[in-house]
């Protein structure tokens, strides 16, 4: 069945339809002329595979990873770069305008990085496959459960994806190779940690082993045998943090390895720039960054000389948040505080006091219950909200904009996520 492609679905599938009936299209692009074998079928919709491409779209890009169209991790290898994010940008500004019902007055340029070799954080699933040459690391498979049979993954640092074949040969020479669900990465600016989670722990052989690896291959090792807080250094057994550093700001921040930050650090920088840009801090002013995380807005607004609060739901982050406010000496120009921002009021929002500005980067499920605890009396008159999911900034933008009677002043779109349908954005409203 030959198909025309109208248009990109928020997940990187090609849209047509048949017979009326909408189809979502893996592998086609807009504009292309593609046959297509429909694989499930849904009351309102089918799914569908390109299996041949008739017409190619001029965005139409060569994949570079071998695995590309099996492993799960990437969906938009074969678009074009700039194509990609001018697809993101639609993706934003369509979610904006169909559920916010407001378009905004400005569109931000995008922000662009390395395309590839740009991830720095990623987490592999584990299997143990004697038929496989011993073990499968990497990415699960698309639509499956699966892990894909991978040698190589273009996006990781460059000096990861060196590593990546020896990691798969580490693991069954474990006496718990079958006990290693996961293995996750964490790089930093001067060192590598691999944590291992482990159902049962590594005896003194498993340890000679893994030490010749990261002696090797320049790693650290640690070990997680249940929660995320739960990780130690194993090898070296003196392994320290990790750290980013945004040099615009004078600012270090040291994080453990299964401590959240941002997975492409080059994007994270002009992502910074522009939100402390965006929100323009003055001395006098008390701004609240809220879903702080480890500080990594809170700390570059500080440096302003404004009084600023981060808001955020763990301990363990607001513990490291506080920590590198004291390495930053910029203790007497932050206060953090831990608080569940799911369930914000409009009690306990008064509670915290006045802000004259907010920045909000919350995860994707969005900041619904702290957008509509926002007063309507002396509320911040500028809110820059970063985004990772444009549904819910979507949503929650129809609440500034409709009842908190905020004008949305300009939106625009990250590359954090190059070949990935992932859409980080950034946006900016006012009073």
């Amino acid at each position: 069945m030959a198909v025309f492609i109208d248009a990109l679905d928020h997940e990187g599938h090609g849209i047509c339809r048949v017979d009326g009936k909408v189809t979502f299209v893996d592998g086609a692009l807009p504009g292309e002329l593609a046959e297509i074998s429909v694989f499930r079928k849904h009351p309102k919709y089918d799914s569908a595979n390109a299996t041949r491409i008739l017409k190619s779209s001029s965005q139409r890009a060569a994949p570079k990873c071998a695995h590309y169209g099996r492993c799960g991790g990437c969906a938009l290898q074969h678009l074009e770069v700039s194509a990609q994010v001018a697809a993101k940008q639609r993706i934003l500004e369509e979610n904006i305008q169909r559920i916010g019902k407001v378009k905004p007055e400005l569109i931000l340029p995008a922000l662009y990085g390395p395309t590839w070799a740009y991830r720095h954080r990623a987490r592999f699933s584990v299997k143990r496959v004697d038929k496989k040459g011993g073990a499968l690391v990497g990415f699960h498979e698309k639509k499956s459960w699966f892990i894909a049979d991978m040698h190589i993954c273009e996006v990781l640092a460059p000096h990861v994806q060196k590593i990546f074949m020896p990691l798969r040969q580490l693991i069954p020479q474990l006496s718990n190779s079958d006990r290693v669900p996961q293995v996750e990465l964490a790089v930093g600016e001067t060192s590598t940690v691999l944590v291992f989670r482990l159902l049962t722990p590594w005896n003194e052989q498993d340890r000679e082993i893994v030490a010749r690896f990261a002696d090797e291959y320049n790693v650290h090792i640690w070990v997680q045998p249940k929660g995320p807080d739960t990780a130690v250094p194993f090898y070296p057994e003196d392994s320290g943090l990790l750290q980013y550093s945004l040099p615009e700001f004078n600012i270090v921040h040291p994080f453990r390895p299964t401590e959240f930050t941002q997975v492409n650090p080059h994007i994270n920088r002009i992502l910074v720039h522009r939100a402390v840009q965006l929100l323009d801090p003055k001395p006098h002013e008390r701004i609240a960054d809220f879903f702080c995380g480890l500080g990594n807005f809170t700390l570059p607004i500080s440096r302003s000389g404004a009084k600023v609060v981060g808001i955020e739901g763990s301990k363990t982050l607001i513990a490291r948040a506080q920590e590198n406010a004291r390495l930053n000496g910029l203790s007497k120009k932050v206060e953090y505080a831990v608080d569940n921002l799911f369930e914000m009021t409009p009690e306990k929002y008064a509670a915290l006091g006045h802000f004259d500005k907010l920045l909000i980067d919350p995860p994707r499920d969005g900041a619904m219950e702290l957008v509509k605890s926002l007063p309507q009396d002396n509320p911040p008159r500028r809110i820059v909200y970063v985004s990772c999911n444009p549904a819910t900034l979507a949503r929650d933008t129809e609440v500034l904009c409709h009842v908190k009677g905020y004008t949305l002043m300009a939106a625009g779109v990250a590359n954090m996520f190059p070949h990935t349908a992932h859409v980080e954005s950034i946006a900016v409203f006012e009073r």
